[in-house]
């Protein structure tokens, strides 16, 4: 056992609590699973026998024993959520969308701030295995200058889903803040905030009533277009990454295996996770010495979901700065806000 662990509480435990969470801060030495706010259903305690299963969020946040909160609830519950745990003296890890706002977003942090707590946004997609292939592309400079770059999510989900919360008019609902919001946090931790946006939202399912199409086109003073797409309605999904430079270009499928894996119920510390099966190679194409046009595979990079709760770790234990800035949260839902 390591002392000065992190005693931690997850307020939900559907999907993101089962797959993206509750695994990572079990086998995490550096952590200790306290416990899960199960509401109904009592079934975390099947997995993992040890744990407390509260029945309410508040039942939790008034633990004295629980230091960390992962708020993982619905996305107009967040700021909420999250305002208790941190009021009531706890760090707080918050699921993306970070707040509805970029006002909220700003509230958030100077709360944290005014009782010396962290609140961290949880933007687990950059460590994909098919993201870290595109920022080695990037930061190795292997299509010189970029200038244009799609990013897309795509789905196939032309029913209406069962999560109300993701399909009801309310704070932070729809496609782009589902999903969008991974792909916006990417783009901004390679190039930063973008000097001009422009922004379509559709509804195109029967009978839906938030967005499930979205398109967001962010240009930069250095010449670089970025084309974020996202869309609950392609069923031959695209290629997720498409990046043209002066010197070449990139494409690779959006082939990250840990969600998969954590679905199936391998655990993060068992050796297979999170490496990518042959044929999941990237696609560099630049010219040789003579000029011509040359293609090769990249290998792909190994997923690692828990480097994000490794540096949780580092930020509330050694003050260590986050991986996701204050900034970065801000520049995002200033994009995604409707009235943006």
């Amino acid at each position: 056992m390591l002392e000065n662990k992190i005693v931690t509480g997850i307020l939900s435990y559907g999907m993101s609590g089962r797959v993206f969470h509750a695994p990572f801060i079990e086998v995490n030495l550096n952590f200790e699973l306290k416990g899960i706010v199960e509401r109904s259903k009592k079934v975390a305690q099947e997995r993992y026998p040890h744990i407390v299963s509260y029945d309410s969020v508040q039942e939790l946040i008034d633990d004295p024993e629980i230091e960390l909160v992962i708020v993982n609830t619905p996305n107009d519950t967040h700021v909420e959520y999250a305002l208790k745990a941190l009021s009531a003296g706890k760090h707080v890890l918050i699921e993306k969308p970070f707040a509805p706002t970029a006002g909220e977003a700003k509230l958030l942090f100077k709360v944290a701030q005014d009782m010396g707590k962290h609140i961290l946004p949880f933007h687990n997609r950059r460590f994909d295995a098919d993201y870290l292939s595109l920022k080695n592309i990037v930061v190795n400079n292997e299509v010189g200058r970029p200038i244009e770059l799609h990013i897309r999510f795509d789905r196939f989900k032309p029913q209406i889903g069962p999560k109300v919360f993701k399909e009801t008019k309310r704070p932070a609902s729809g496609v782009l803040f589902d999903l969008g919001s991974h792909l916006l946090d990417q783009t901004l931790a390679l190039f930063g905030k973008p000097k001009a946006m422009t922004k379509v939202r559709g509804v195109y399912r029967p009978d839906s009533i938030v967005d499930d199409y979205g398109c967001i086109i962010l240009n930069y003073t250095s010449g670089l277009n970025v084309y974020i797409t996202t869309s609950l309605l392609v069923a031959n999904p695209q290629a997720s990454f498409v990046l043209h430079g002066t010197n070449g270009s990139f494409v690779k499928n959006r082939t990250d295996v840990q969600e998969a894996q954590l679905i199936e119920g391998m655990m993060p510390n068992n050796p297979a996770y999170g490496i990518e099966p042959e044929g999941m190679e990237g696609l560099l194409t630049t010219p040789d010495e003579e000029g011509n046009l040359i293609s090769k595979f990249v290998s792909p990079e190994i997923g690692n979901y828990m480097g994000l709760f490794d540096e949780v770790y580092e930020t509330i234990r050694n003050d260590k700065p986050y991986f996701v800035t204050k900034d970065q949260i801000i520049w995002q839902l200033e994009i995604l806000e409707p009235n943006k």
